[in-house]
């Protein structure tokens, strides 16, 4: 049975079924022809999105705060924006809406951005755990979650929820989140900075 969620934001839908890697590959082609149309694969699952206006917004103005953190803290780090992380040997395939490595580039991001304006779908921190992408921030409901991946001895690592990220220590979770509430650019870029001097 497929789950459709439908908001003015954005749209998801879960083929039914399961579907081999080869299956998944020439969906992905075909939907690489359709803007805005976003495909993800996680153990035989398929699930395709669209998003509107106001998440590609938000996901703009969330890396903006970002970059310019970096820049005014002269964090070393290298936007992979929503480029694929695949493998068929993980099962999974998915975009980030934005991502970063920090100090080098790295063929995996070290931060996952997700701006999620519906419920349900498959799993996204499991897709990332697969990656071993070291934090995911999600950006739902006005509110930010930061999660971070912990090694648990013999165990599978797992995300646990923080106050702050490892990666920009010093932003305070509370300030960014009101700096992407004004959604004015400029207001919530000079607000940042202004909080960081």
């Amino acid at each position: 049975m497929s789950t459709l969620v439908t908001l003015s934001t954005q749209q998801a839908l879960v083929l039914p079924g399961r579907y081999d890697w080869t299956h998944f590959k020439q969906l992905q082609q075909w939907s690489e022809q359709t803007p805005g149309l976003a495909i993800t694969y996680l153990d035989g699952v398929i699930e395709l999105m669209t998003t509107g206006k106001p998440h590609e917004r938000i996901k703009k103005l969330i890396a903006i705060l970002v970059e310019a953190y970096c820049f005014e803290l002269g964090i070393p780090f290298f936007p992979a924006g929503n480029a694929t992380c695949e493998a068929e040997e993980k099962g999974a395939s998915f975009n980030p809406d934005e991502s970063y490595c920090f100090g080098s580039d790295k063929p995996y991001p070290d931060l996952g951005i997700e701006v999620v304006f519906t419920s349900g779908g498959l799993d996204k921190l499991e897709k990332y755990r697969r990656f071993n992408i070291p934090e995911v921030w999600f950006w739902q409901g006005d509110r930010l979650s930061i999660y971070q991946l912990v090694e648990r001895p013999g165990t599978e690592s797992q995300y646990q929820s923080c106050d702050r990220s490892q990666w920009l220590p010093k932003l305070d979770r509370g300030l960014l989140a009101s700096c992407i509430r004004l959604e004015d650019p400029i207001a919530a870029r000079s607000q940042l900075l202004q909080a960081l001097r």
